[in-house]
């Protein structure tokens, strides 16, 4: 099974990160919206707010699921069996930050 992670804050959720999501659903068995706990951000919506935004977004999707996490994103991955992380990308900028990311999340965890 092919399962992939989304990591973000989605606060709030926008349609540039429905789009990636509807995309992820299409490419991957089971997709899990990863809505991150930033300590060092005021968020506007409360964690359980923001989940719920998104369920309710991505009800008509049956392979998209909606959690949140603290701590670092590859071992969230770990446990839930994930081998990809999907990622957008805004403009060309963005790519190297990503990029090293991919390089950190890989020397953290092989698989991934």
């Amino acid at each position: 099974m092919r399962i992939a992670v989304y990591p973000g804050s989605f606060d709030p959720i926008t349609y540039g990160h429905l789009d990636i999501i509807e995309r992820a659903a299409d490419l991957f068995d089971r997709v899990i919206v990863a809505v991150s706990v930033n300590s060092g951000k005021k968020p506007l919506f409360s964690i359980e707010e923001r989940v719920e935004m998104i369920t309710a977004e991505c009800h008509h999707m049956k392979n998209v699921e909606v959690r949140h996490f603290r701590g670092l994103l590859v071992d969230f991955a770990v446990q839930n069996n994930a081998r990809s992380i999907v990622r957008g990308l805004r403009a060309v900028s963005d790519f190297e930050y990503e990029f090293q990311m991919a390089l950190t999340n890989r020397k953290l965890n092989a698989q991934l």
